[in-house]
Formats: structure tokens, sequence, C-alpha cells
């Protein structure tokens, strides 16, 4: 006899530690499709990915019980079942698992085995490993439920196999990584497909949580490892899967292909999703920047208008003496373009008080980096002076280029609540604006045209923190500085390894020192969207002391 199932995948949003408001999201899904057999819903949903030390507290576990339970009685009397990411205590031990809940019961719960313990995973820290799973016996189908890191290596798939798994559902709190989701599908879910020969339910979650966001981009592949469903990436998105057994064998009738971002436009909608849910989730009205005329500043205008849009995002330009006309006019032209609020506040004065303040003490001393930072402090402290009163969080504008190198003022212009570009490197600032000028982002909530003038793109970076000044006085042009940068910090390259591939010796010496003092910076730094595979924060942990250098 031919068997069939309806299984329903959820690719929603989570809330970290809203186990109600998660729960009630959860409920709402599964009362809407009725004549679902099975509704899948991502990692963790209950408590929200990644929790971080939030499951160690005994309230939340104790709640993460109830709330499941609450789960399970939606289930009473009802055709369908739920799968549900949740967190378990056991003999004294906390998993992170899936349950499934039928007819009103927990009848099945499997835990994680293996546990990521690297970039911005530290799973060991917080959970013991399950032990190998069996399958579920699920009405004629026996299913796998290998969760998230389990099926980046073979051993628990293959288990599952040999103990008659016809189907894997796999659920994922899988974040968004420049080219992941190429990772994902060909390096490792097709991989245990072809091992296994064993259909794949891949779930992802979507939305930001802190610096991380998920792109969702969840799939189906059938046993010969051809991809049958494939889910937007960003958006929820709710699917009935329909499946049959031929002898034991469960097929996925083929259905809707999503197309995934192109390449920047992932990056540029990854930093909407960061900015957007870390704004909203935080009960903020909306953003203040500071507006410079530069492209950094407008870059990230551009993306929280289209993250927030226009009437939430207040920008403001603080000229100074050494201010040109050409920010000036690009600022305005910046405002004007995406629709924002422009303010003015000239900061001459206040650099004019300081001067008088500290007259006395500095008088033997020349005029230095100190009167610079000065000015960005003062910068800092009217932006902050403006979120203070009127509630709008501060919006940092800093590249990761700049942030390597230290190449910012601590407590002036690194004040902020958060920022977009933390994790972007200034060459890749000039892509997504140059991009942006001529596309229009999926998520976008900005204009359908340019976002800033050409001339912000075009001319060279400046501070403008003292007469006729240009980054490339302090650095190595970013078409230098970029790559090299990269490789200290994603490769963990050596100045030796960087010598061989061409840069000069004592251009590499000098960056991987400014790289390692720069550290307390970023340590101070607020948190950012993380774009790459090793971004400042969660991935790379440095010692702030640290005398070690490759020379």
């Amino acid at each position: 006899m031919n068997a069939q199932l309806t299984i329903t995948m959820a690719q929603l949003t989570q809330s970290v530690g809203d186990l109600r408001g998660n729960a009630d999201a959860m409920i709402s899904v599964y009362e809407s499709k009725p004549d679902s057999d099975l509704v899948v819903f991502p990692e963790l949903q209950l408590i929200g990915y990644p929790p971080e030390d939030l499951v160690l507290k005994p309230a939340v576990v104790e709640r993460a019980e109830t709330e499941l339970q609450r789960l399970a009685k939606a289930t009473a009397g009802k055709h369908g079942a739920m799968l549900v990411g949740s967190i378990f205590l056991d003999e004294g031990k906390l998993f992170n698992g899936v349950a499934l809940l039928v007819d009103g019961t927990i009848k099945d719960v499997r835990y994680k085995v293996e546990l990521p313990n690297y970039g911005t995973f530290d799973e060991k820290r917080l959970f013991a490993s399950g032990p190998m799973p069996e399958p579920i016996d699920f009405r004629g189908c026996k299913i796998g439920l290998p969760i998230c890191e389990d099926v980046w290596f073979p051993k628990t798939c293959q288990h599952l196999k040999e103990q008659g798994a016809q189907l894997f559902i796999t659920i994922h709190g899988s974040p968004y990584e420049i080219e992941k989701d190429d990772r994902r599908l060909g390096q490792v879910a097709t991989r245990r497909v072809r091992e296994t020969g064993v259909p794949m339910i891949f779930l992802n979650r979507i939305g930001g949580q802190d610096e991380v966001v998920f792109d969702g981009a969840s799939f189906v592949l059938n046993g010969d490892a051809s991809v049958v469903h494939q889910l937007p990436d960003w958006d929820e998105a709710v699917v009935d899967t329909q499946w049959r057994s031929e002898a034991g064998n469960w097929s996925c009738t083929p259905g809707e292909i999503h197309a995934l971002d192109d390449h920047p436009a992932d990056i540029y909608n990854a930093m909407i999703v960061g900015l957007r849910d870390y704004v909203n989730a935080n009960g903020f009205p909306g953003v203040i920047l500071g507006l410079s005329g530069g492209i950094d500043s407008a870059l990230s205008a551009a993306v929280a208008v289209d993250a927030l849009g226009a009437d939430r995002v207040w920008c403001v330009m603080m000229p100074s003496r050494f201010t040109s006309q050409e920010s000036l006019d690009d600022a305005a032209g910046c405002a004007k373009l995406l629709g924002t609020r422009l303010d003015t506040i000239p900061i001459n004065p206040a650099v004019e008080g300081f001067d008088a303040m500290l007259e006395d003490s500095f008088a033997d001393k020349d005029v230095d980096i100190t009167e610079e930072n000065i000015q960005s402090r003062i910068r800092g402290v009217t932006l902050m002076a403006m979120s203070n009163k009127f509630g709008h969080m501060l919006l940092t504008t800093g590249n990761k280029s700049e942030m390597s190198v230290g190449y910012a003022t601590i407590y002036g212009d690194m004040a902020g609540g958060y920022s977009v570009l933390k994790d972007a490197y200034k060459l890749t600032c000039f892509k997504l604006s140059e991009w942006r000028n001529r596309n229009k982002p999926s998520l976008g909530m900005g204009p359908d045209g340019p976002v800033m003038p050409d001339t912000v793109i075009t001319k060279p970076p400046s501070a403008e923190l003292r007469p006729d000044q240009k980054d490339s006085d302090s650095l190595p042009d970013y078409e230098v500085l970029d790559p090299l940068l990269h490789g200290l910090v994603e490769e963990e390259l050596s100045v030796a390894d960087l010598v061989a591939r061409g840069f000069d010796r004592d251009t590499v010496i000098r960056i991987e020192k400014l790289l390692y003092i720069a550290e307390y910076k970023r340590r101070q730094a607020p948190p950012g969207v993380k774009l790459g595979t090793r971004n400042f924060g969660r991935d790379r942990r440095y010692p702030i002391t640290n005398a070690f250098r490759t020379t």
C-alpha cells in the first residue's frame, strides 16, 4: 500500500526569551494547517536561537517545560502533529532537542549529538551531547531527526540510516554568512543524502538576533539529491510538502523553487534584517546617525531607511571648520534622496570651548591627533545627547577596515548602539553603495532610485579632522589594505605568508601591529551584523594584552 504524508515547513522568525510569544506563533501556524500531518518548526523555536547563557537560568528551563506542555495540548483531538525545537532537562543535564507532539502528548524527544563550539557557537558550554538517536515512527514513516550540526558530519545520519530511517527532518538555527547557502546545500545536505539515499527536509529560521542574522533558505531534497522545494531567503514561509511512499521509499512531489539573493544583494539584505530586528525588538522608535557626506555614513543611512523607513531615520550633519562644501552638499544630497530628516549642528562652539578649557594644560604641546579626536568625541556626545533626549538609537557608521586597524575614535565615532558596517571592509562598502544606487533590495523600504550622489562614491575617503586630510595619509590604499586584512583576520596568515603573496613586508608588519593593539577599542565597540566567517566579537576573540607577533 502506498502511504502519503503532508509535512508543513514553518520557516519562521523567533524572539529569544519570549517563550509564550514563540509558542503562540507556533500554535497559530499549526491551527492554520488542519489537514497537515506534521508541522515542523526550526531549532530551539520555543526558546529562540542562539539563547546563550539564558538557558542556564532555571526559570527558563521551567517555563520551557510549561510552554511545551501547552503546545502539546494544542494537538489534542487534532489530526496533525508538531515537531518543536526546545531545551530539555534530563537527569540533571540540559539538552538541545526536538519533541514530537501528538494528540495532546509529548510522544517522542530526540537530542542533538554534535554541539558546535566555534565561531558564533558555544553550545558545549550550555548543553550535553545527546546519545545517538533512533528514528521515530510516524504514520508509516521512520523519520530521523538530526539537529543542525548533526548533518554537518556523516556519523549521525549514517547511524539513522542503519536504524531504518526513511526520511530526515533536520531543524536548524544556521546563521547567514557570505555564500553559506551554497555550503549548506552543496557541501552538507547533498552529501548526507547521497551517502545514505535518504531524502531530507532542511528547515532553517529567519530574522536577526543581536549580531547574528538568519536567512532561512530552507529546502527539500529527494533521495537522488535533487532539490524539489526551495523556500525564500529572509522571509517567513509556511509551505506544505507532499510525500508518497512506494515500497518503503519516500519521495516529495516537486514544489516551488525560489531564487535566492545574488551577491551583494545578500549582504545588503543581511544588514537590513540585522538592523531592523535589533531596533524593533529592543523598542527603539528609530535611529539617529551622523551624516558626514562620506560613503560609510551614506551607506549606513541607506540601509537604515531600507530597514525602517525614512520616517524612522534621523540624520545629523555636524560640520567643523575642516568640513568641505562638497561634504555639506553630499550629506544634503543623501538626505534628499532618502527622504530623511537632516539637522545641521556645527561643532565649532564646542571645539572652541575645549580649546579654552585645555589651553593651560596643553600650553607646551603642539596640536596633534588629540585635537582631531576631540572633534570626533564632540560629535559622539552630540549624537548621544540627541539619542538620550528623543530615544532614537545611535547608529555607528565605522567599517571593518577602520575597526581592524583602530582608525576610529573610541568614545567618538565609535559611540552607538549598533553598526551595520562592522563586518564590511571598505571595498565592500564601495561595492554595496554602487549596487544600491542601481538596485532596490527585495526587503527595502527606501527609494527605488539612487540613495546617494555619485560624488560620495567617487571622492577620496577623508575623516576631515584636519586640513586636506585623506585616509591614504595614514593607511595603505584600500585595494592593498583590505586583502591584507582579510589574510590577517579571516585566514589567520603570518607576515611571511602575506609577503609570499606579494605584500610589502614593512606594510604587513605595521598593519599586523595596528590590528593587535586596536583590540581594546574593538572590545568597547557596539555590536554589528555578522557577514563573513570571522567577525569581530563573536568569531574572533583575541586577548587585549598580547605580545605575540608573527615576525
